[in-house]
């Protein structure tokens, strides 16, 4: 009498690996894509390596950046953020150098970009804007209005550069809050950014632990200026 045959075809063990790594390969390339359509189409992360914002960001601080902003919504006076070298502001010594791992993984949006490779700074005047300093009160003043710039660190005087321009069409005037350690659209050579340069406008720091916080934009700063 012939054994009973099984119906079922047992899997051996070899099959059953190559099928777990097949899961896991498939894991892993969804999340690369993923992650590199986060970073084409939504934000991108970068961290801070100078004192130029400070106390807003710190050096070190991760931040997350918004592409949303300018791609969709339109930029504000007071927001905070990071544009391409426009050309000049970086030296070759500012700009780091990266092993090949961590430049993939920054490509895929895996591993923070660093801020030394673009610029991060805050929006201070639009386009059309006329931007001086200083006010007899030594404020800067935006379309003849004087601001009081809640974000600066204590004790910290708007400007020591004295400065009275009008703002291109297409162009930003960006100023770092720690304003006695930021190269920024005050010194020569620099100026106005183009607007076509922002990578997006920085939305959250999410490390270290106790600096996590939702970066909002300061409106009431300049709630009373009039447009240009």
């Amino acid at each position: 009498m012939d054994a009973e045959v099984n119906s079922e075809r047992e899997e051996k063990p070899g099959n059953s690996f190559l099928g777990w790594l097949r899961e896991i390969a498939f894991v892993i390339v969804a999340a690369l894509i993923l992650s590199f359509l986060i970073k084409l189409f939504l934000m991108r992360a970068f961290y801070i390596p100078s004192e130029s914002m400070m106390n807003t960001l710190d050096v070190n601080d991760r931040i997350m950046v918004s592409e949303l902003t300018p791609r969709f919504f339109d930029l504000e006076r007071g927001d905070v953020v990071v544009f391409n070298d426009p050309g000049g502001w970086l030296s070759p010594a500012d700009k780091p150098q990266h092993e090949w791992w961590r430049t993939a993984l920054m490509y895929v949006g895996l591993y923070p970009q660093n801020a030394g490779e673009q610029v991060v700074k805050r929006i201070i005047g639009m386009p059309g804007d006329r931007v001086k300093c200083c006010s007899p009160q030594g404020r800067i003043v935006v379309n003849g209005t004087p601001i009081k710039e809640t974000y600066l660190p204590p004790g910290m005087a708007p400007s020591q550069k004295k400065f009275n321009v009008k703002v291109p069409a297409g162009h930003l005037w960006v100023m770092g809050d720690n304003r006695s350690n930021s190269a920024d659209s005050r010194y020569p050579g620099h100026g106005a950014i183009p607007e076509d340069d922002v990578v997006g406008r920085v939305f959250l720091i999410n490390w270290p632990l106790d600096r996590i916080r939702i970066l909002h934009t300061p409106s009431a700063v300049f709630a009373k200026v009039p447009n240009p």
